[in-house]
């Protein structure tokens, strides 16, 4: 019974822990957002009723290529490369940090009503947080100055934030609470790295071994992909053409 009482515990605080960083990463990217339209004087409200119904779209695609994880050789089968990231940084760069966020949280909850979790949550809270930890800075940089030169510098700024804050976080929190969710020793879960690759022998080596490259090829691959395609679908995501076009057909009616 205490045991039971300790693992209900053990839940209930990795739950709080996953709702304050929700709070604090949606927080920074509020006033960031709010502090850079000050800055350029832009009076476009964060969220508008059009920016939620894309954010929604663009959540569903995340939530589905999530669900399409892919091995990596270097790392034990529980790390797997996905492509969820690539709609939430479109849906960043033009609209903005608190889209990225949104579209993160709203994946990982699609996600976990599709599929559940079979790593606890830790991995959905992995996913959520170092996910944030490459938009937020590549969205950010972009949001100053939108220029392709600065894109690639906010996906090149967000690619090295994410591989160093992935590789610090799973090294302090995810992989202890890993173990300690699933009841495993942290022993195991390292010796399940060493049959990969034998360099692997303690948690620092686990993370520069297998984390970090994971990261760094994750990021690498989205923004790569991210600004081939941008461009093209950055006036699909910004334009009102729908409304022009009623206008414009109500104006000839008009003139005729």
């Amino acid at each position: 019974m205490s045991e039971l009482l300790q693992s209900i515990q053990e839940n209930v605080v990795f739950l709080l822990e996953f709702l304050a960083l929700i709070c604090a990463l949606f927080l920074v990217a509020y006033a960031a957002e709010k502090w850079a339209k000050k800055v350029s004087g832009d009076t476009e409200r964060v969220l508008s009723t059009r920016k939620i119904a894309v954010i929604g779209v663009l959540s569903a695609i995340s939530a589905i290529l999530m669900l399409f994880e892919f091995p990596v050789p270097f790392a034990p089968p529980f790390y797997e490369i996905d492509f969820s990231e690539l709609p939430a940084l479109i849906g960043t760069f033009a609209y903005g940090p608190v889209a990225g966020v949104l579209i993160e949280l709203c994946k990982i909850l699609l996600k976990l009503l599709m599929k559940g979790t079979t790593t606890a949550f830790v991995g959905d809270l992995a996913n959520f947080s170092i996910g944030c930890s490459y938009l937020l800075p590549a969205s950010i940089i972009y949001l100053f100055k939108k220029t392709r030169k600065n894109a690639v510098v906010g996906c090149i700024a967000g690619t090295f934030v994410m591989t160093v804050v992935g590789t610090a976080f799973n090294a302090i929190y995810l992989l202890p609470k890993f173990a300690q969710l699933y009841g495993m020793p942290l022993d195991a879960i390292i010796g399940m790295g060493t049959a990969i690759n034998p360099s692997i022998n303690s948690v620092s080596s686990f993370v520069m071994l297998a984390v970090a490259p994971l990261n760094l090829l994750k990021g690498t691959s989205v923004s790569v992909m991210t600004l081939l395609i941008y461009k093209k679908l950055s006036p699909v995501l910004k334009t009102n053409e729908p409304i022009k076009v009623v206008k414009q057909k109500e104006k000839t009616k008009m003139t005729v």
